[in-house]
């Protein structure tokens, strides 16, 4: 279905890959944020905005008929770079609760803010359904 891309000699990433390699329909994902269905945040706690943020990926993706294993690529934003750090094992969790043990091309930087003042995370996604 996609073809991870590993340069010959590299060390094997953790938790993301290099490359995808993928053709068929593409779908977009806008950048999601931690808030529910009606644009209210529930929580200010990391973890669970990054979780609810991911819920909310998969529902775009569902959306356009796609899964969570149609994703190729990923980019996420967060405000504190050692708040996402100092999280990585819950991060990790709500990772592969809501997207499973699918390791797309991902970028992850600190940003001075996001539009939404309460959020903490969001992230953008590209998927391809194969054909």
């Amino acid at each position: 279905m996609h073809t991870i891309l590993q340069p010959e000699g590299w060390a094997k990433p953790i938790g993301y890959a290099n490359g995808v390699a993928a053709s068929g329909r593409t779908l977009f994902v806008g950048g999601q944020i931690g808030w529910n269905e009606n644009s209210e945040f529930v929580t200010d706690d990391f973890v669970e905005q990054v979780r609810q943020t991911l819920k909310n990926v998969v529902a775009v993706l569902a959306a356009g008929g796609a899964e969570p294993h149609h994703i190729t690529t990923m980019t996420w934003y967060f405000t504190d770079k050692q708040e996402y750090l100092g999280n990585l094992r819950g991060v990790g969790q709500a990772y592969r609760e809501t997207i499973g043990r699918h390791y797309p091309a991902m970028a992850a930087m600190q940003v001075v803010a996001l539009v939404e003042d309460r959020a903490k995370i969001e992230i953008q996604a590209t998927a391809v359904i194969p054909e």
